[in-house]
Formats: C-alpha cells, structure tokens, sequence
C-alpha cells in the first residue's frame, strides 16, 4: 500500500475524523479461497454468535483497536453505560484525539486546517453524518463499526472460538472502525465480493478479534476488543474550551 493510497483514503472529508480508511490498491493478487462446504445454516450460525458476541457494547466498557495495512491506527476506550469515551486516531503522521463525556464531545487535532487551531473544542454532535455517530446510544455507539462487518458477511463457519468465512467489501459501506474506499477506477474489484475474513471469540463469548487479510488491492485490517469492565479514564480538557469553528466543519464536509 503506497503513501498515495493512504492519502486517497484519509483526503475525503469526514473520513479523516473517524473513520479509519485508506484507498483499495491495484495489485491483483488472488484471495484466499473462499470457505468451502459451508451452507445457509452455517452461515446463521456463525453471524448470530458474532451479533452475540458483540452484545457488551451496550453493556460495559471495553477497548478498540484498528490498524489498517499498518499505516492508519486509532485505540479507543469506550464506556456507553457511564457515557465517556476516548479515542486517538493517526494518520499519515497526524494525530486525531476526541473525548466524549455526557453529551459533550471535545476535539484536537494536529492537521493544520484552514482558520482552524491546534487547541481543542467542543464538536456540534448533530453536524456529524450518522454512519459517524458521536453517541452512546445502541446501535451509535461502537468505534470499531463491528456492525458493518457482520452484515457484509456471505459465507461463515464456527469452529469453536474461531470464525472464517467470506465478506462482500461492497456491502460495508463508510463508517466508524475499517472502512475500504475504491481505487482510482471509482470501483472495488469483483473479488472483494467474496473476501476471506476471520473472527475469534473468547470464552465468555465476546468478539475479540476480527481480521481482513490483505488480497486483491484490498489492504490488510485488523479489529480487536479488549479490557472489558476497565475504566477509560476520561476526562475534560483543561482551560477555555472554543465551540469548533465552521471552517473545521467544512473542510471536513460536515456543512449539512
């Protein structure tokens, strides 16, 4: 993955706040094979142990960790049920920390953009686009958009803490967490239709770990849950806090 690549991804707008993107590649290696022998009952049975694995989001704190190809990387400590949240993105060299406490949310950021400063401010929650939620509620409230994962999962199979299975590329959409944009075609490859993916459980049951291999221009990415019941240790940003100005907004393309 070149340095191109990685700024295709994180130029558009809003996905240099929260999502963790970077641009499909142009090598044509071939994907994994896809699962073989696995049937529609199969494949209910593994996606509805990752939707239960994925219940503690709503109840109790836990840790996130993204890399993408390594280049892209954000950790976030999120706690739904006390309302606070951390998280700490870095792209290209650029640092990227938002903090979430109530109905709060505070940025700082060191890109240098336009009539906008390096201190940090409050965030108008509502001038966020939804699949970039800043929210605890169910549903809003997960920064590693496990959601999107899950359902753009085709084929599955269980066995026991482990999951693998193929992924549509297509159907995860932009959003929190990984997110994969076209290349310089302005389309992903047939191939990402059927990209192998793994998952591991732990043995409470949890999604702890999801893994998208490198393949066919598709970059390697990684997403892992940990530190379930820590605190994330949150707190407000000392001294005068400014309202973001619209600048940041707008060259974010959050203008609605």
């Amino acid at each position: 993955m070149t340095r191109r690549a990685v700024a295709a991804g994180i130029s558009g707008a809003i996905l240099l706040l929260l999502a963790c993107s970077v641009a499909m590649g142009t090598t044509e290696e071939p994907a994994v094979a896809p699962t073989v022998g696995v049937d529609a009952a199969d494949t209910a049975k593994a996606i509805d142990l990752l939707k239960t694995g994925t219940k503690f989001i709503d109840q109790t704190s836990f840790r996130v960790d993204v890399d993408i190809a390594g280049q892209i990387t954000a950790l976030s400590h999120t706690d739904s049920v006390n309302r606070r949240a951390i998280s700490t993105t870095s792209v290209a060299g650029h640092v990227i920390e938002i903090r979430m406490i109530d109905n709060d949310v505070y940025l700082k950021t060191d890109l240098d953009l336009q009539g906008v400063g390096h201190e940090w401010m409050t965030l108008d929650p509502a001038r966020v686009p939804p699949a970039f939620a800043l929210s605890f509620a169910p549903g809003k409230n997960d920064p590693g958009g496990s959601a999107r994962l899950i359902n753009a999962i085709v084929t599955a199979r269980a066995d026991g803490s482990q999951i693998t299975g193929t992924l549509d590329v297509n159907r995860m959409g932009a959003g929190n967490g990984i997110t994969f944009l076209p290349g310089a075609a302005g389309a992903f490859p047939d191939s990402v239709r059927s990209h192998p993916f793994s998952a591991t459980l732990d043995a409470e049951g949890r999604l702890v770990g999801f893994l998208i291999p490198a393949a066919s221009g598709v970059p390697s990415a990684s997403l892992r849950y940990s530190d379930f019941g820590a605190s994330t240790g949150v707190t407000r940003p000392e001294g005068v806090v400014a309202a973001a100005p619209d600048a940041l907004y707008s060259q974010l393309g959050w203008n609605e």
